[in-house]
């Protein structure tokens, strides 16, 4: 079994006892020591800037033509925190436990109650560097809820909360670099991790404006680089977004965990055609007002303003009362597919269900008329006061969708249907973030660590600046301070040498196929696969067959792959084709994970496995572990496991009725 380094002691005084006894690296050796960090998102940004005001000699990489274009500007409901601002009973043990069971008991105790804890650390931090959260008339930072709770701890800022986060994180990083304690590497992607001595020294990358392969030396590398969801080519992500960085660290014996738990976003707009290059995310915060519905009549073409109150079934209000439309992304995403399978499903491709906000619109309406003591308001009156209230929440999200789709969603309900969106497997990682191999760390959704089988909305910011501003800079101290005799390694290294060669070589053999199809070709291909067979639901005869589809589809992608261009320029097909030859290998192992996990637990839905009620049946008995896979050589892996204690959170049956 893997040993997280869990501290020994009370869950709620692990942290601080930790933090109270680790060895500690002095501000004059601190200058002497170089990090390298790989990517800026919130994680990678929020930790390249702290590890530099501690004194750290900083290099910040990512593939964008600038740090902040990093994906995290894209996230757009808010942030969770455990500050009780609404006095409606949250603490920072009802948000532990609710990530716990959210995940669906599939995560390490030790971790996410450190999350918790400094969940309320992270609003203060980003207030002070001016983050225009949403506030209350009176001043006070406003809340609002998400799935999977019953109290109101989600800070937000619109509906760009996380561009409005990126841009603090992003100005911290950029006072380093204006005082030379950072210097950013933009449009360089890492093509390979360099061990020397069992230890992680440095990285390879490539230049993406130049073709030039680089060799970069560090003292430890720390992995920020986000998840993996374009495996599937339609996902939420960005088409830039990849598994590269994580993937290499793998190959080069980092462990990987848990890569079947993928995460199923439950309000994203629609597949409108084959051409489409990504998809759409509605933010989960619509669902504090919208209310999801479906005809009660299998197949029925009607307009839904054609369609009276008394046939509409708003299945999620009717099946778990307690949370109603605000259950976790998993049961609402499962609960949507099952409608549309069972012949409810609305739209010309009956895969959409409604999100609608008239009854919000109304709502709000008759509370301002009775603010405003107007008398006698007319039904136009009220939709108009409604809709203003309706447009200050949620305005910049409504004006998305009408441009992406042409309606107009203050008159007409949304659609929506679930599509892949963030993932909860990543390279394993110990209690201080630390991968199998030494010196190397790995943050934000990288990792495993904190979310189990189901992220709960809002807590991705949340992990990704708790593990920058506020976990690395102490855990990273605990290694280096026996790195403070460490010369600086020449890049001249012959284990930089080796990497680069590896590099080069796996360029020119992807650039000498010289066949006839595209990178796009082959991904959409690999797409399809992972969607039907390892999406939203999963059997032992769909994986299996997955399995031998994807090794059948990379034999494929190196007879019949066609780059345009050349190595030593600019060349963003031979960008991408780098990317998918990891997707595919990746795509294996996920398949691989979930044929071995023989149970349904939050993003994971095996149909073997469920209740007579259609809901996910976990098997505490012989799979309360994270699967952490070490890569042994082509389409070989070998399962190591961490058993799962649970001390205060004691695993139950999930349900939100």
């Amino acid at each position: 079994m893997l040993d997280s380094k869990t501290p020994p002691g009370p869950l709620e005084q692990k942290w601080n006892d930790y933090k109270g006894h680790i060895k500690l690296v002095n501000p004059t050796n601190k200058r002497k020591i170089e990090i390298i960090v790989v990517g800026t998102g919130l994680a990678g940004a929020s930790a390249a800037a702290t590890l530099a005001e501690l004194g750290y000699k900083v290099k910040s990489f990512c593939f964008q033509d600038s740090p902040r274009r990093a994906h995290s500007i894209a996230a757009q409901g808010g942030i969770n925190a455990a500050k009780n601002y609404q006095n409606d009973g949250d603490s920072v043990y009802r948000l532990f436990y609710e990530t716990i069971k959210g995940g669906d008991y599939r995560s390490r105790e030790s971790n996410v109650h450190r999350l918790a804890e400094v969940s309320v650390n992270i609003i203060d931090q980003c207030v002070a560097q001016g983050v225009p959260f949403a506030r209350e008339y009176g001043g006070l930072l406003s809340n609002r809820s998400f799935g999977g709770t019953q109290v109101q701890r989600t800070f937000y800022a619109a509906g760009q909360t996380g561009q409005q986060l990126l841009l603090g994180a992003y100005q911290a990083l950029e006072r380093q670099v204006a005082q030379g304690n950072v210097e950013v590497y933009a449009r360089h992607e890492m093509q390979e991790l360099v061990v020397i001595d069992g230890k992680a020294r440095g990285i390879i990358t490539r230049n993406l404006l130049t073709g030039e392969l680089e060799r970069h030396f560090g003292h430890t590398v720390v992995l920020c680089s986000g998840g993996y969801g374009n495996v599937f080519y339609l996902s939420t992500n960005a088409m830039g977004c990849n598994a590269t960085a994580i993937w290499k660290a793998h190959k080069q014996g980092a462990y990987f965990a848990n890569p079947c738990y993928t995460q199923i976003h439950p309000t994203c707009i629609p597949v409108s055609g084959d051409y489409q290059s990504k998809l759409t995310l509605m933010s989960e915060s619509l669902r504090n007002d919208g209310r999801i519905w479906v005809p009660k009549k299998q197949n029925d073409t009607r307009k839904p303003k054609d369609i009276p109150e008394a046939e509409r079934d708003y299945y999620l209000e009717r099946r778990y009362p307690a949370f109603g439309n605000l259950v976790p992304r998993d049961v609402a995403s499962r609960a949507a597919k099952e409608r549309c399978d069972a012949g409810y499903g609305v739209g010309t491709s009956k895969q959409a269900v409604y999100l609608d906000f008239s009854d919000a619109i109304q709502r709000y309406g008759h509370v301002v008329v009775h603010k405003q003591r107007v008398e006698n308001a007319s039904e136009e009156q009220v939709r108009k006061f409604g809709k203003e209230v309706v447009k200050e929440k949620y305005g910049n999200l409504f004006d998305m969708y009408e441009k992406i789709t042409g309606e107009n969603p203050y008159e007409v309900p949304m659609r929506i249907y679930p599509a892949i969106h963030y993932t909860m497997g990543g390279l394993w990682v110990d209690y201080e973030l630390m991968t199998s191999i030494r010196g190397l760390y790995c943050l934000g959704e990288a990792n495993f660590s904190d979310h189990g089988a189901n992220r709960l909305g809002a807590s991705a910011l949340m992990q990704g600046l708790a593990d920058g501003y506020f976990v690395i800079p102490y855990t990273i101290g605990n290694y280096l301070a026996d790195e403070i005799r460490t010369p600086e390694i020449p890049t001249n290294h012959p284990a930089f040498v080796e990497a680069e060669k590896a590099v080069a070589s796996r360029m020119d053999l992807l650039m000498n196929i010289r066949g006839t199809k595209t990178v796009d070709h082959f991904h959409k291909l690999l797409g399809k696969i992972m969607w039907e067979k390892c999406g939203m639901a999963r059997n032992a005869a769909g994986l299996q067959e997955a399995i031998k589809e994807i090794q059948e589809l990379k034999k494929v992608f190196y007879q019949d792959l066609k780059i345009p261009g050349d190595i030593k320029s600019m060349n963003p097909e031979l960008d991408k084709a780098n990317r998918v030859a990891d997707f595919l290998e990746l795509g294996e192992l996920m398949c691989i994970d979930a044929l071995n996990r023989n149970e349904s637990c939050g993003g994971h839905f095996r149909e073997e496995m469920q209740t007579p009620e259609g809901e996910a049946k976990r098997d505490d008995e012989h799979f309360s572990f994270v699967s952490a896979w070490e890569y042994k050589g082509e389409h070989q892996w070998e399962l190591h496991k961490e058993a799962l204690h649970f001390e205060v959170a004691k695993p139950s049956q999930r349900s939100y009725k």
